[in-house]
């Protein structure tokens, strides 16, 4: 009984629902473990985010991140990835071989503050950048922008280390917006004017993202006059 609480309290540390630990059958400790790694990972990004947060609330005055969502994902949904992609089903192969199992998305206020924050991140020594995705110059077909960020990050445990690979991505309030509803949007079937509904969604995009930088330009013009 003390053991199964014992279990029951180590999956609710890491978050994990106790029907996903079949998925990777007869490595059950090392899943906590990975998922436990994992999360550690995204709360060292997240505390980084909200100190430069605090820092620019009193060099500049206001706050360019508006809030920070995080996640890691489901045991399900890595083993499908996995599969998609042709690797093996193990803890291994999903440290070795993916990169967005921990996910932080950075809600900033204007365009410009992406980019602010994300260097300034991405400039701190302990910060090694893999990949930089910038959809918000080049946006996706369906008209999905947002900056995307694969970096590497430093976890310390009482006797090793840990580099654990993190995704970042740093969007507008607007952004977030858009690809909340699309993303519930897409996942609709039988919808019977899917082609104009695809149309609109873009179309929708291009109009939030004038929108951005209409609230950018009214921001300067406001900061000219103080």
């Amino acid at each position: 009984m003390l053991e199964q609480e014992l279990d029951t309290l180590l999956l609710d540390q890491v978050n994990l629902p106790a029907d996903q630990l079949h998925v990777f059958r007869g490595q059950e400790e090392e899943l906590i473990k990975m998922m436990m790694i994992y999360n550690c990972a995204i709360r060292r990004v997240k505390t980084k985010f909200q100190v430069l947060n605090d820092e620019l609330s009193i060099t500049r005055q206001r706050n360019p991140i508006e809030f920070i969502k995080s996640r890691v994902k489901q045991p399900n949904s890595i083993s499908s990835k996995l599969r998609r992609k042709g690797y093996p089903i193990t803890v291994e192969s999903v440290m070795q071989n993916l990169s967005d199992v921990a996910g932080i998305r950075v809600i900033c206020a204007f365009i410009d503050d992406i980019y602010k924050v994300a260097d300034m991140f991405t400039a701190q020594d302990d910060i090694e950048l893999i990949k930089r995705k910038d959809y918000i110059k080049k946006p996706k077909m369906n008209g999905y922008r947002s900056l995307h960020l694969i970096v590497e990050v430093p976890v310390f445990f009482s006797d090793h280390k840990e580099q654990v690979r993190v995704e970042v991505q740093i969007r507008t309030i607007a952004m977030d917006f858009w690809a909340s509803l699309e993303h519930q949007l897409k996942y609709k079937k039988d919808v019977d004017d899917a082609e104009n509904i695809i149309y609109e969604l873009r179309a929708c995009a291009d109009v939030i993202n004038r929108t951005d930088y209409h609230m950018q330009s009214l921001r300067d013009r406001i900061v000219e006059h103080m």
